[in-house]
């Protein structure tokens, strides 16, 4: 049994089409990976980290109360 030019040509071509399957499935893998890793991550950071909208406001009663107090130290030194 001898192999002509199709048969090696159909060999070549069935084994280019196994590796590039293959590298598709590697990445798709990889892809799908990532996605898991990033939605992890957001999680995390929404549950570690204050919004800005949260913290100008927390800052913002901060600021008040300051004010408050050396208001209060001012009128005290006044005396």
């Amino acid at each position: 049994m001898t192999m002509d030019s199709q048969d090696l040509f159909n060999a070549a071509i069935t084994l280019s089409g196994a590796f590039g399957g293959w590298i598709l499935k590697t990445i798709w893998d990889a892809i799908n990976d990532l996605k898991t890793e990033v939605k992890e991550l957001n999680r995390e950071v929404n549950q570690d980290f204050v919004r800005r909208e949260d913290f100008k406001d927390s800052m913002q009663d901060i600021k008040e109360m300051l004010n408050k107090i050396f208001d209060k130290l001012d009128n005290k030194a006044d005396k």
